[in-house]
């Protein structure tokens, strides 16, 4: 059992280097499956979730080994198409090979994914989606078998919603399918043309990432290359968080603005200054935290759903009345009983969160409900007077590499103490 030390009321100062992208890292592993030959992922977070996708990857018969931040994946033959299902309950993400295995192998078998609970994440989308190349897709006993007797065809796909999951899916389908696919109202997330990227100089041939109609036209093959992974802007949203409620000055190595533009705004109007670089951000508050209009949680380029509840934390402490409205998922206001824990005032209805910010915030024993919620309590913390506990740290290392070490060399007291 693990649980997150913190005392707070320490400002934070100095320089943090931005770790990789979960969010990109993940679906890049899924599509090193696709490649024959070697391929070299750079900057690869050192996250509970990445060493799953590792584990998914051998048991399809790749060889994988990890070295520092470095990942290398040969599947020269994949010899699997099975998911086991203790990895797919691992982690959301798992959804993603999906695609990829079906693409590569011409057919599937995986559980239902599992992950953080934020309420129905359903993958009707991707099945439908698959449905339409091609894929023969059967449910039973909570496991899917999908097969593509005649190979995955390409065609034109319109999403309901703009799913990261199932925009990912396709292009990891239809990489290697016959003909073009098509995807209109495409999710337009940084992760995505990460994505497109990286299969691009696999040799894929994919155009219009970044907008809401993306066009792949399939090859016969892909070949394994050298890529870095982007950097992670939640990771760089959580140490805004962190410099904003501490009234610090941090400056944020490899964090790109452009993936910030609903985020940055967010923090000015709370009383922050920002000063941006191309390989890096600047964040300094030497204001009073100010409460915010309405913030609404949106696909990408809308403020991001899993920058609500660190935003919630810091607006815990502002002067004023601010409002969150959680437009994607039903179930992330799970952080904000703990909050309440700790002295904030915030009232959580539906999907709108009403937060009276308060002087003070108090040490207390929390726990982490999810990654992100308890990425939030750990940005409390630093501001709060006294000692604070997170248990449940499992979840925040889904998607921190070391948090508390990063935290720790910006001049907080955070430790992490492990009981037996």
């Amino acid at each position: 059992m693990q649980k997150l030390i913190i005392e707070g009321e320490k400002r934070l100062y100095g320089e943090a280097l931005v770790q990789g992208a979960k969010n990109s890292a993940l679906p890049l592993l899924a599509a090193c499956l696709l490649c024959e030959g070697e391929t070299l992922l750079h900057n690869c977070p050192k996250l509970s979730d990445v060493y799953a996708a590792c584990r998914i990857l051998g048991c399809l018969g790749c060889e994988c080994r990890a070295q520092g931040n470095d990942i290398t994946v040969r599947a020269d033959a994949p010899c699997g198409c099975c998911v086991p299902d203790d990895l797919m309950r691992e982690m959301r993400s798992s959804i993603v090979f999906l695609g990829a295995v079906l693409g590569r192998t011409g057919e599937c078998s995986l559980s239902f994914p599992g992950g953080c609970e934020l309420g129905p994440r359903p993958i009707d989308m991707h099945l439908a989606a698959l449905r339409r190349m091609g894929a023969e897709i059967t449910e039973r006993h909570g496991v899917l078998r999908c097969t593509c007797p005649t190979g995955l065809k390409g065609t034109g796909i319109i999403l309901p919603f703009p799913s990261v999951g199932a925009t990912e899916n396709i292009i990891l389908a239809a990489a290697l399918a016959e003909g073009t696919t098509v995807i209109k109202n495409a999710a337009r997330e940084p992760e995505i043309a990460d994505l497109c990227c990286f299969l691009r100089a696999c040799g894929a041939r994919i155009i219009g990432e970044g907008s809401d109609t993306v066009v792949i036209e399939g090859v016969g093959s892909l070949q394994g290359c050298e890529y870095t992974v982007m950097p992670d802007r939640i990771v760089a949203a959580t140490l805004m968080s962190a410099a904003a409620i501490t009234g610090g000055e941090v400056s944020l190595i490899g964090a790109r603005s452009s993936d910030l533009d609903a985020v940055i705004p967010v923090f000015e109007e709370m009383g922050c200054r920002i000063y941006t670089c191309p390989d890096r951000l600047f964040i300094t508050r030497k204001l009073p935290l100010s409460s915010v209009r309405t913030v609404r949680t949106m696909p990408y380029p809308g403020f991001p759903t899993d920058a609500q509840a660190l935003v919630t934390a810091v607006l815990a402490k502002a002067k004023g009345t601010s409002i969150i409205v959680e437009n994607i998922f039903e179930n992330r206001f799970r952080h904000v009983d703990e909050l309440v824990r700790m002295g904030a005032r915030i009232k959580a209805e539906g999907k709108v969160a009403v937060i009276d910010g308060v002087p003070k915030l108090y040490g207390a024993k929390v726990r982490a409900s999810d990654l992100r919620g308890g990425a939030a309590l750990a940005v409390a913390a630093l501001a709060a007077e006294g000692v604070t506990e997170i248990g449940n740290v499992g979840f925040i290392d889904r998607g921190y590499e070391a948090l508390e070490r990063q935290l720790s060399s910006l001049g907080a007291s955070a430790s992490r103490e492990c009981k037996i």
